[in-house]
């Protein structure tokens, strides 16, 4: 099979699924996290405006993050979770650059 009929087939079993219908498709279910980004940046001792800038954000996207208008997905969830297992670990990786 060529990558575009393997492409085409998964769209359109991804179609199917959507709308209730079986398929043979594997389905992966991913669990979101629930992510504070206050209490993961409180954690770190940063103000906000260095938070941001040490993840790599516009300071009005950790604000919308940390008053709820918005919620951080993909790479950013995932920095947030490692940040909240170890607040140092932004600080500790972009030292050990130089």
């Amino acid at each position: 099979m060529s990558a575009f009929e393997s492409i085409k087939q998964g769209l359109e079993e991804a179609k199917a699924f959507s709308k209730g219908q079986g398929t043979d498709a594997l389905v992966h279910e991913i669990e979101l996290l629930e992510i504070n980004v206050s209490a993961i940046r409180a954690q770190t001792g940063l103000s906000q405006a260095e938070f941001a800038r040490s993840i790599g954000v516009a300071k009005g996207t950790l604000l919308n993050w940390e008053h709820g208008r918005r919620t951080p997905n993909g790479p950013a969830q995932v920095l947030l979770a490692l940040i909240a297992r170890k607040p140092t670990v932004v600080q500790e990786l972009l030292s050990n650059q130089n």
